[in-house]
C-alpha cells in the first residue's frame, strides 16, 4: 500500500489543512509556528508504530472549539486524518487471492482516522462478484448458486446458506470460506487483511538524541515500569539491532562477546555514517561496558554501566557522546533508530519533524542524500524543514508549503483559518517562502561556481526563449546554444555588473546578453569598458535586430510576438497586432513596451500581461516554432546568429 494523498482536519492548529498530494518524498515547508508538526503528528496517528501514541481530544483538538466537541460531533467522534492509499501489485493479488479474481472496482482504498473512534474505511469490493468468484472456485452448480441468486452481500450469502435444511458440499465449503470473514463480511475481510499490510508511520523529532551513558539496572527497570525516557529508547534501539537485550547486558556472564556484539553494530553504522557525513572523517564510535565508580553521580554510580564515546583519530582522543555537536549526536541516534526500524518493522512510512536542525547546511545536505538513497528504494519520507539546505533540489515539485492563514480582508474581525497545505508556492507569504528562495538562491550562485561557461541574462523569460528556441534549432539540425552554457538570471542589468564582479576571480567564462534601451546604454558602455569582462563578451540584442534600441523579445518576428501574446492571454485573433501595438506606443521601437501600452488598453476584464506569460506560453507550447512560414523563420535565424556569436566564446 501507498500513501497517495492526506486531508488533516480539526487537529491542533489545523482546522482543515485541504487536500495534498505524497509522493515518494514530501517536504513540508514553513515557518515557525505554522503548523508543521501538528500535520506530522495527525499523520502518524493514523497507524502508529508507537503503540503509545494516540489522539487525546483535549490535548489535539483545536482549543477553541474545545467546549463546542459535542455540539459538533454529537457522536462523540471527530475526524482528524483522511488518507487515500495506492494498493500496489501484491496487495491486489493478495486481496484476490481472499476474495477472487477482479473483485476490486478500483485499486484506491480510503481511510480515516479519529478522536474517539478506532479507523474507518472504504474498500470498492464488488461483494455480487465476489460472491460468483467464490462460487466458481468452490465449483458451485446451477441448482446450488440459484439457492444464493438474492444475495447481495457475502453477509447475506452466509445467512442463506446457515438456512438451507441441506447444502451441498460445494454449499459447505462456501460457507466455511465466508465464516472465516470477520461478521461473514467480504468488506471486512478486505479490511483485516489489508490492516496487516498496511505500513505504520515511524516519527522522530531533531529532540530525540541517544543518551550516552546509562545504567543498565535503571534502564531495565524503567523498562519493566513502562518509564522509558526517548534517549534511552534509542539506546534500545540500538541495542536489539545489535542482537542484543538490556537484560542481556546487565546479567551477562561473557562479557566480551557482548561487548563484541554491540561493536559490530557501532562499526556497521559508522560506516554507514561516514559516507554521508564530510563533516569529520576523523571520527569512530566505541561503546564501554564497565562497573560503576562511587564517585559518579546517580545513577551512574553502580552496577554495570554503558557508555558510548566518539574517537577523534586526529587528536587521539576520546569523549562522550554527550560532549559531541548536538547535530553529530542527532545524525547518529537516527541512523541507530532508522535501522532497527529496517530491521524489525519492515515497510514504514518515515515522518521526520525538522530533521537535521542542528547540522551545519553541507550535513544537511549529506542527511537529504542519505534520505534520497537509503531510505527512499524501500519507504516512503515526509519532513519537515525551514532550512534552505533541507528543500530537495532535483525535486521542488514534491515540496509543499504550510501556512497558518488568517485572511485579514475585514481588519475590524480577522477570520483564522488554520494551517493549510498546498503545492501552490504563489499564494503563501514571503516569510513562508524564505526556504525556497533561499535554497534557490543558493542553486544559482552553486551553477555560477561549478558551470565553468556562464552566461548572464536579465531575467526567467530570457531564460525560457533562450533554451526553447535552441531546441528548435537543433530539432532542424541547426545552431542551438551549446550545452556548456549555464544560463543565469540576474534580475536586471544593474545586477549584472554585481554578478559579474562577485565572479570575475573564479576564472569562470562570463558572457551577458542584455536588453538595451534609453536608460541602459550608459551601463552597457561601462561594463563593456570595465576590466571585469572583455568588451565583446557584452551582447544586446540591438546587436542582432538593427534597431537602436530592443529587448530579447525583439528578436522574435513582431507578427510572430503578437500573435503569441494572444494565445497567452487568450484573446481573440487579432486583438494585439503589429500596427495596433505600434500605435499604442509611438516613442518606443520596443515590441514589449509596445505590447504593454497596448494590454493597458483592452477591456478590465481582460487577463493582465506581463512578461513572463508569453515566455511561459511558449515553454509548453513549443510547436508554435514548427511553421515554415517568414515569422517562424526570421525568429529563428536572428536566434541563430545569437547562439553563433554566445558558442564563438566557448574555448
Amino acid at each position: 500500500m501507498k500513501l497517495t494523498k492526506v486531508q488533516v482536519t480539526n487537529f491542533r492548529s489545523v482546522e482543515d489543512s485541504g487536500e495534498f498530494t505524497i509522493g515518494d518524498l514530501t517536504c513540508l515547508v514553513g515557518k515557525n509556528e505554522a503548523g508543521k508538526t501538528a500535520i506530522l503528528n495527525a499523520i502518524q496517528g493514523i497507524a502508529p508504530s508507537d503503540g503509545d501514541y494516540e489522539y487525546d481530544k483535549t490535548r489535539d483538538y483545536p482549543r477553541r472549539y474545545l467546549s463546542k466537541f459535542a455540539e459538533r460531533h454529537p457522536k462523540g467522534n471527530s475526524p482528524v486524518a483522511k488518507s487515500w492509499w495506492l494498493l500496489e501489485d501484491d496487495d491486489v493479488l493478495k486481496l484476490e487471492d481472499l476474495l477472487g479474481e477482479g473483485v476490486l472496482k478500483e485499486n484506491e482504498v480510503i481511510i480515516t482516522s479519529y478522536i474517539g473512534h478506532r479507523n474507518t474505511w472504504m474498500i470498492p469490493v464488488d461483494e455480487k462478484e465476489c460472491i460468483a468468484k467464490l462460487q466458481a472456485r468452490h465449483g458451485l452448480n446451477q441448482k446450488d448458486k440459484a439457492d444464493l441468486k438474492s444475495a447481495k452481500t457475502t453477509k447475506e450469502a452466509q445467512e442463506i446458506l446457515k438456512g438451507l435444511t441441506e447444502r451441498s458440499e460445494s454449499q459447505t465449503a462456501l460457507m466455511q470460506v465466508i465464516d472465516k470473514f470477520r461478521d461473514g463480511s467480504a468488506v471486512h475481510a478486505a479490511i483485516d487483511l489489508l490492516s496487516e499490510i498496511k505500513p505504520k508511520f515511524f516519527y522522530t523529532s531533531h529532540f530525540e538524541r541517544m543518551s550516552g551513558e546509562i545504567s543498565l539496572n535503571q534502564l531495565a527497570s524503567d523498562k519493566q515500569n513502562g518509564k522509558v525516557s526517548s534517549g534511552d529508547r534509542i539506546f534500545l534501539d540500538f541495542l536489539e539491532y545489535a542482537g542484543t537485550t538490556i537484560e542481556e547486558l546487565r546479567d551477562a556472564t561473557k562479557h566480551e562477546e557482548l561487548v563484541a556484539q554491540c561493536e559490530g553494530a557501532s562499526n556497521d553504522i559508522t560506516d554507514e555514517i561516514f559516507e554521508f557525513w564530510s563533516q569529520n572523517d576523523a571520527l569512530a564510535i566505541k561503546i564501554e561496558i564497565n562497573e560503576g565508580r562511587p564517585d559518579d553521580p546517580p545513577p551512574l554510580n553502580s552496577g554495570k554501566i554503558a557508555k558510548i564515546r566518539i574517537e577523534n583519530k586526529h587528536h587521539r582522543v576520546t569523549v562522550p557522546l554527550s560532549e559531541r555537536s548536538a547535530g553529530f549526536v542527532w545524525f547518529f541516534s537516527f541512523l541507530a533508530q532508522f535501522k532497527q526500524l529496517k530491521k524489525s518493522a519492515g515497510k514504514s512510512i518515515i515522518l521526520l519533524d525538522e530533521p537535521g536542525l542542528t547540522l551545519h547546511g553541507k550535513a544537511q545536505s549529506d542527511l537529504l542524500r542519505y534520505i534520497e538513497e537509503r531510505i527512499l528504494p524501500e519507504h516512503q519520507v515526509i519532513y519537515t524543514t525551514h532550512s534552505p539546505f533541507m528543500v530537495p533540489a532535483q525535486r521542488l515539485a514534491d515540496v509543499r508549503v504550510v501556512e497558518d492563514v488568517v485572511d485579514y480582508h475585514d481588519p475590524r474581525r480577522p477570520v483564522v483559518k488554520g494551517t493549510k497545505v498546498s503545492a501552490d508556492v504563489l499564494s503563501v507569504d514571503k516569510d513562508t517562502l524564505f526556504p525556497l528562495q533561499a535554497h534557490l538562491g543558493y542553486e544559482i550562485t552553486q551553477s555560477l561556481f561549478v558551470g565553468e561557461n556562464c552566461l548572464l541574462v536579465e531575467g526567467p523569460s530570457d531564460v525560457v526563449y533562450l533554451q526553447v528556441v535552441s531546441r528548435a534549432l537543433q530539432a532542424r539540425g541547426r545552431t542551438g546554444l551549446d550545452d556548456r552554457w549555464t544560463i543565469c538570471p540576474t534580475g536586471g542589468l544593474d545586477k549584472v555588473w554585481s554578478f559579474s564582479s562577485l565572479f570575475t576571480g573564479n576564472n569562470l567564462n562570463i558572457a551577458v546578453l542584455c536588453d538595451y534601451g534609453k536608460g541602459d546604454k550608459a551601463k552597457v558602455e561601462r561594463l563593456r569598458k570595465s576590466q571585469i569582462l572583455k568588451s565583446e563578451r557584452v551582447l544586446t540584442a540591438s546587436d542582432f535586430t538593427g534597431k537602436s534600441e530592443s529587448d530579447v523579445e525583439d528578436l522574435f518576428d513582431s507578427a510572430f510576438y503578437c500573435a503569441l501574446v494572444n494565445q497567452a492571454l487568450g484573446l481573440k485573433e487579432g486583438e494585439v497586432t503589429v500596427e495596433k501595438a505600434n500605435a499604442a506606443d509611438k516613442n518606443s521601437s520596443r515590441i514589449v513596451k509596445q505590447v504593454e501600452a497596448l494590454c493597458r488598453t483592452l477591456p478590465a476584464d481582460a487577463p493582465d500581461f506581463g512578461h513572463y506569460v508569453p515566455a511561459e506560453y511558449l515553454l509548453r507550447n513549443p510547436q508554435i516554432l514548427d511553421g515554415e512560414d517568414d515569422e517562424v523563420t526570421g525568429t529563428l535565424d536572428r536566434f541563430e546568429n545569437v547562439f553563433k556569436a554566445l558558442n564563438g566564446f566557448l574555448a
